[in-house]
């Protein structure tokens, strides 16, 4: 396949995890009614139940795809998305949809941990950064369309429905990928499927420096990310009262993402991950200040259109920040990709998932624990990009890089 038509398909994969959490926001409601979950932030559970099967899984996802290539445990991973979507259309407990929303995580994982595996096996250096800035800029419509999605699907049902569409939608991806993608893995780089052989590879990830601590550092960022996921219904229209046009505000926070990963694509090749990176997350953390410093300064909430202005030019900043970041972890690991890929994703999805549900449950009804979460995250991640960096910001360590 071309690499315009290899882009989209990687960005859909990718975006079948996105899918599977943007679209249900709005019916967080509805399915709590529905199930008869008292307490508000327990509803939040379906988002975290989701992540932490997401992110255990692909601590095997990516030794499996090293032994047996990238096609296969990609196309099993995809049937148990599609299958355990199909199952929650039946659950009769709020306990047994968490369990299938765990299985759908673990099905998922194969798209994240394969996708970028086979991305880093046909580029590298600032090339990778630029195709997954291309990929994270498509990537990036399924938040701005998803909740919208799925707003509008209830028009014509209950909650249900939603899970049907997104069994659809991922049902013509794989079929997709089943006839176009082709197997990238080169058979110098098999590893055997031994338990040696993997913690070998393991090893090798976690006492690589720059990939250890890049990896924590997008572990932080990305649980202040799944922290607003969590809330994000609860502040969008608990506080703001926006109720069904919570959808727009929340695309309106997509977009900026999404513009910046277009402009990162265009930039990264001329002034390198490094450079980008290290200035946005100077950027997320000066945006963050401010914005902390004006929520705590009342005891009103903010003007919404003040609080979407700070939000979005976060965003904006966490653009540029996770595809450079995930790029400078992977880069020195493209001989054991699909391990690599694994450990790292295992490290950053649970524990980011982990972080977000703490700064999620913390919601009191303000948006303060939220932005408090922004604000202390940046700076943890500041502190493992000097570690990794042996305290120098902005260094070109590779010309390439």
């Amino acid at each position: 396949m071309g690499k315009r038509e290899f882009i989209v398909l990687a960005a859909f994969l990718m975006a079948i995890n996105s899918l599977a959490i943007d679209i249900m926001l709005p019916a967080l409601q509805q399915i709590g009614a529905s199930l008869g979950v008292e307490s508000e932030n327990h509803r939040q559970f379906v988002v975290s139940s989701y992540l932490l099967g997401f992110g255990s899984a692909q601590l095997f996802y990516g030794p499996l795809s090293d032994r047996f290539g990238r096609r296969t445990p990609l196309l099993i991973g995809l049937v148990v998305y599609i299958v355990s979507a199909i199952g929650i259309v039946f659950v009769p407990s709020f306990a047994g949809l968490l369990v299938l929303r765990f299985v759908q995580g673990v099905g998922s994982a194969a798209t994240r941990v394969i996708t970028i595996s086979i991305v880093r096996d046909i580029y590298g250096g600032r090339q990778m950064a630029e195709v997954m800035s291309l990929i994270m800029m498509v990537f990036m419509i399924v938040p701005v369309i998803a909740p919208g999605a799925g707003q509008v699907v209830m028009f014509f049902g209950n909650w249900h429905l939603i899970f049907l569409f997104i069994a659809t939608m991922a049902t013509a991806i794989a079929v997709w990928a089943y006839l176009r993608l082709p197997e990238t893995l080169h058979p110098a780089n098999v590893r055997p499927f031994t338990a040696r052989s993997i913690f070998g590879a393991f090893k090798l990830v976690l006492t690589n420096r720059v990939a250890l601590c890049y990896t924590i550092a997008s572990t932080f960022i990305f649980g202040a990310l799944f922290g607003f996921i969590n809330s994000a219904q609860q502040i969008y229209v608990g506080i703001y009262g926006l109720g069904v046009y919570f959808p727009v505000a929340f695309a309106g926070v997509a977009i900026f993402m999404s513009l910046s990963s277009f402009f990162n694509s265009r930039f990264v090749g001329k002034l390198g991950m490094r450079r980008l990176s290290h200035a946005s997350l100077l950027g997320f953390i000066a945006i963050n200040t401010i914005w902390l410093a004006v929520q705590m300064a009342s005891s009103e909430p903010m003007p919404f259109a003040l609080f979407i202005s700070f939000f979005g030019l976060a965003m904006f900043q966490f653009g540029w920040i996770g595809s450079n970041f995930n790029s400078l972890a992977m880069e020195p690991l493209g001989h054991v990709a699909g391990t690599a890929s694994s450990v790292l994703g295992f490290m950053s999805t649970v524990g980011g998932a982990l972080i977000g549900a703490g700064i999620g449950q913390a919601f009191d009804g303000t948006a303060l624990p939220m932005v408090a979460g922004y604000f202390i995250v940046s700076i943890i991640g500041l502190i493992f990009v000097l570690i990794a960096e042996k305290g120098r910001l902005f260094h070109q360590q590779n010309p390439t890089i």
